[in-house]
């Protein structure tokens, strides 16, 4: 065990279990239903880390997420990923793609939402666009609810999201997005688009 952790570097659970310790959360060890988590609170909402795989045939990928529950009273939705081949091909056909006036964070991402004007108003904070823009893969977005074998929200609850492809173990990048989880809420519920509240769900 030694001689693997010196040529491939700490495992996974413990760079999350470290992560927990910086950020005082909760390390919780994987089970037969789920596999490790990192829990965390920031205000009354739970901001949970974990990881899942997608079996594709001969082979599986591994998804790194973070998700936070929290009460949505008009149902805003927004979502945010880098500009890229398919994003460029899609915008083609017609997909909407708003633009908020920061011509640099225009060009990297690609930004929908039901609302133009509240997503600018979320995104008026330079914070914000600044751990987005730290981020080297992002899907960030709100969704309802995690569908037939994920957790079924309450009405009016619904789901920051966040998404990447590989399992992360770098640590000031997963401090930076529980910093951009903690962010992105606090802004919601400032300009109204989200309660302060626990939204009384878990996942």
């Amino acid at each position: 065990m030694p001689l693997l952790r010196k040529w491939f570097g700490p495992s996974k659970d413990e760079i999350w279990r470290l992560l927990s310790a910086e950020i005082g959360g909760n390390f919780v060890e994987g089970g037969f239903a789920h596999g490790a988590q990192v829990r965390a609170t920031h205000g009354e909402w739970t901001v949970t880390l974990d990881s899942y795989v997608v079996s594709t045939g001969h082979a599986a990928a591994v998804y790194t997420r973070i998700r936070a529950p929290f009460v949505n009273p008009g149902g805003f939705r927004f979502t945010i990923y880098r500009r890229g081949l398919f994003s460029d091909i899609a915008k083609l056909l017609g997909m909407q793609d708003l633009e908020i006036g920061d011509p640099d964070f225009d060009r990297d991402f690609i930004i929908k939402s039901n609302d133009a004007a509240r997503v600018r108003q979320l995104l008026s904070s330079g914070r914000v666009r600044e751990l987005i823009t730290a981020q080297p893969q992002i899907y960030f977005t709100v969704k309802d609810d995690e569908g037939w074998f994920g957790a079924s929200f309450p009405e009016g609850v619904d789901e920051l999201y966040f998404l990447a492809s590989g399992t992360i173990t770098d640590l000031a990048r997963l401090k930076a997005l529980y910093e951009l989880f903690g962010e992105t809420l606090t802004q919601l519920c400032s300009i109204g688009l989200a309660y302060c509240g626990d939204p009384k769900v878990a996942l």
